[in-house]
């Protein structure tokens, strides 16, 4: 099918620049029980492959709380908690053994599959486990001791490396050991955390039950900064457990260092490769600060702006520009960047004998449009026009008219343009003048 075959190469070819960036690069990905518990991790585990495959660092981080609560439940102990925290006595930490050996014993097993004729086909996934975390207990709480429970006091940061340098996926279980030789049960989430945290990971993702953090109205929150983040913390409004449960954790990890951190659903197939392939992902992604850039290009550039401009010079919204043309004026551009990818851009072009200037080659990605960036990019030429003393900004339009004017500008006369600017009118074209005085 011809059009199902382009689709297809359009697709991949969209992916490279992801394939590029994450090449060499380490993630640490945490999913709970459950995953192995609803038999979804056969399917996961070919996201993992093509992870590895891509030359992806992989730490992954699992969890077994319905297995030890199955075990508790066989062995008729009770599943005891103090403040949100189990409790680990010498009985219940039997049960957190076997629980967690069989869970890891069942992912290995699934991680080494190699099936003609599958995703896994010619993997050769390497796993590797030991002692990489030393554990302290959490020793009593409003007093009340939880004896076997811990959290984490050290990542093995050398023996992990060791471990992805050598090609190995490093799979680490929510158990710690202590110099003493005892065993603590720790929590995924405190592990991944800790583990990301030490290995300044480029990526922490959370597999969860909910598709990310939503607001008031239900509305999935594609990216969070680190204070937007707090902001939902702290207000008043319940928050579903997974989100109560992972949302401190990616803060904790952004203000540690680590790059980016995603709270995505462990419920949709192909959840991990959805949200790291694609622009706008599935999940919520929480950052230190705003992915958002405002910045003057250089020749680099110029392919970024030919590609961003290309389908509005075809619609006839912008005059064409060659790639000879922007080189020679590329000094006249700013760039909207959204991580690391041009999203947006303009050129000023100033008339100082009149105090004016031009906005030209203004466009936003069709993908970021009634996003607030073309407006981001209108305050900020202007605001470049004003440090450079001028008075006035002027735009020629044959498309957006009703947008320029809702931002303050007036039509005018093609006689009211700059005397240089007037003599370049194409007057087949038959562009509107707008005009905007910089207050």
């Amino acid at each position: 099918m011809p059009f199902q075959s382009t689709e297809f190469v359009n697709w991949f070819r969209s992916v490279a620049p992801y394939i590029n960036a994450f090449r060499g690069k380490t993630f640490v990905i945490a999913f709970g029980g459950e995953v192995v518990a609803d038999g979804k991790f056969v399917e996961l585990t070919h996201d993992f492959n093509l992870l590895a495959a891509l030359g992806i660092r992989l730490v992954l981080v699992h969890g077994a709380r319905p297995q030890i609560e199955e075990h508790l439940a066989k062995n008729k102990l009770e599943d005891a908690y103090h403040h949100g925290v189990r409790m680990t006595d010498a009985e219940t930490m039997v049960c957190v053994k076997e629980a967690v050996g069989r869970v890891r014993v069942e992912i290995e097993a699934l991680l080494s599959m190699g099936l003609a004729n599958s995703p896994m086909a010619n993997a050769d996934i390497r796993v590797a486990g030991g002692n990489f975390i030393t554990a302290q207990p959490l020793g009593v709480i409003n007093g009340v001791d939880l004896m076997h429970t811990g959290s984490v006091r050290k990542v093995d940061v050398a023996a992990l490396n060791d471990r992805m340098e050598f090609g190995e996926v490093v799979l680490l279980s929510p158990l710690g050991y202590s110099p003493t030789g005892e065993v603590f049960n720790l929590t995924l989430e405190d592990v991944a955390t800790a583990t990301a945290i030490a290995l300044d990971a480029d990526k922490l993702v959370f597999l969860m039950d909910t598709d990310g953090v939503q607001d008031k109205k239900g509305v999935l929150q594609k990216e969070l900064t680190i204070s937007q983040a707090q902001a939902i913390l702290s207000g008043k409004r319940k928050l579903p457990d997974d989100v109560g449960l992972f949302l401190p954790c990616a803060v904790r990890a952004c203000e540690a260092g680590v790059a980016r951190t995603h709270l995505i659903s462990r419920h949709v197939d192909g959840s991990v490769l959805q949200e790291l392939f694609s622009d706008d992902g599935i999940g919520t992604m929480v950052v230190e600060s705003t992915l958002n850039t405002l910045r003057a290009a250089t020749i680099e550039d110029v392919g970024g702006i030919l590609q961003l401009l290309r389908p509005l010079e075809e619609q006839g919204i912008l005059v064409r520009r060659s790639r000879e043309l922007l080189e020679r004026e590329i000094a006249r551009f700013e760039l909207l960047e959204h991580d690391h990818r041009i999203i947006g851009c303009a050129a000023l072009y100033p008339f100082p004998n009149e105090a004016s200037a031009e906005l030209a080659c203004m466009a936003v990605d069709g993908q970021y449009r009634d996003q607030g960036y073309g407006e981001a990019i209108l305050n900020h030429m202007s605001a470049l026009a004003k440090d450079q003393g001028l008075k006035k900004l002027f735009v020629l339009t044959t498309r957006t008219a009703h947008w320029f004017i809702e931002r303050g500008f007036k039509e005018a006369d093609v006689n009211q343009l700059p005397k240089e600017k007037k003599a370049l009118y194409n007057y087949q074209r038959r562009s509107k003048v707008f005009v905007k005085n910089l207050k």
